[in-house]
């Protein structure tokens, strides 16, 4: 692992010049397709039998992935720019989906796509009234009339790329109940597509998308999971994501927090007193958060995950990123966005984890179940001396 660090490490120098063309102009990324760390989200993120190998990585960078995996590649580059690895070909959070849900012949079809250079994928599960509720969708499938079939019908909002992309999941309702959720594969040069951008602060990269379908073919192959009963379908496959993907935005908030601290005694070398003593403190917070992230990302890969830790780890990384650029921006002064391009940029980047896999108050409820049902802490955190502090709880 130590020589994949040290990759992502070197990897990540290369985007933060991009990152910032990136920021003025959402499609700047296709003129770094030719950069390993834009690389790295299409070849670890697809499964190994579709993996397409080339120069641009070294042979030690694996395909599919563990979380343990990613979470490490995702606080790297997120160090360098979040913005261009979220803007970077590939299967993105869908590859979960696939991964759970999907027969060969989805794999094939999915994956057969996205493996091709450069080609995005999305992953649409908010929609605009709903958000992520994954048990209160209104997107409807429906019975194709010709008998052969469905039809997809409703609208998704906040998709990554998803005005970009050449296929993507959805995840939709064909009956009442949660296992009438259902996750269907969708190729968007399909008619009843429709995709629009949408403005956003930060994170510009991501191309943000609203999307509609409007009475769209689906073949009955490509409903995710059709060989499985209807509890271990559709709704499984979003749960599965979450979890899956969750460690991934606390590394990415993680790596920003990093990012936001490192500039401040890059700007402030000789920052001393109780203002220096604030910036340790936020790097030794960061780095027990760290140790609590690897271990959820190797509970996960494990199979035997803490929802609650889950929770925990994404609600606190997305606060304490937050509270790092807050940090950064008053030890640079008042006009320091104004001034600091790139901490201007880190400061607006990082408020979208927050929104990323579920609000901090939705996981504040996980963490507080897992507390009541004694079910959160590991014995190594059961520690009675005084003082102690578990990050992930406060």
């Amino acid at each position: 692992m130590d020589a994949l660090e040290q990759y992502f490490r070197e990897a990540a120098r290369e985007l933060r010049e991009p990152g910032a063309e990136l920021d003025a102009d959402p499609d700047a990324i296709h003129r770094f397709l030719h950069l390993p760390a834009v690389r790295l989200q299409q070849h670890m993120l697809t499964p190994a039998r579709f993996a397409r190998h080339d120069d641009l990585l070294p042979s030690f960078v694996p395909a599919e992935a563990s979380c343990a995996e990613w979470i490490l590649a995702a606080e790297w580059l997120a160090y360098g720019d979040p913005g261009m690895t979220l803007a970077s070909p590939g299967p993105a959070l869908s590859t979960v989906v696939l991964r759970a849900l999907a027969d060969e012949a989805q794999q094939d079809w999915f994956f057969g796509r996205t493996s091709d250079w450069p080609t995005w994928a999305f992953f649409a599960l908010t929609e605009p009234e709903k958000g992520s509720a994954a048990t209160e969708l209104t997107a409807r499938l429906d019975a194709d009339p010709s008998g052969d079939g469905w039809v997809l019908s409703g609208e998704k909002m906040y998709i990554g790329n998803g005005a970009h992309a050449r296929v993507g999941v959805v995840f939709c309702r064909r009956a009442s109940g949660p296992w009438g959720i259902e996750a269907v594969m969708v190729d968007t040069a399909d008619p009843g597509f429709h995709a629009e951008t949408l403005p956003i602060i930060g994170l510009r990269g991501a191309r943000i998308s609203r999307l509609r379908f409007d009475g769209m073919r689906i073949p009955p192959e490509r409903v995710l999971g059709r060989h499985r009963p209807r509890s271990r379908r559709g709704l499984q496959g979003a749960l599965q994501a979450m979890l899956w993907f969750r460690p991934s935005v606390a590394a990415f908030a993680l790596g920003v927090g990093r990012a936001a601290c490192d500039y401040v005694l890059e700007q402030r070398p000789a920052l001393a007193g109780a203002d220096r003593a604030e910036v340790d403190g936020t790097i030794d917070r960061l780095n027990r958060l760290r140790r609590l992230l690897r271990d959820v990302a190797a509970e996960i890969d494990a199979g035997s995950p803490n929802t609650f830790r889950v929770s925990g780890v994404k609600m606190r990384a997305a606060r304490l990123a937050e509270d790092a650029t807050l940090l950064a921006a008053r030890l640079l002064g008042p006009a320091s966005l104004v001034e600091h391009p790139r901490l201007d940029k880190l400061y607006r980047d990082v408020r979208a984890f927050e929104f990323m896999e579920g609000t901090g108050n939705i996981h504040r409820r996980g963490v507080f179940q897992g507390l009541l049902r004694d079910d959160y802490f590991t014995s190594r955190d059961r520690d009675v001396r005084p003082g102690r502090v578990v990050e992930g709880v406060v």
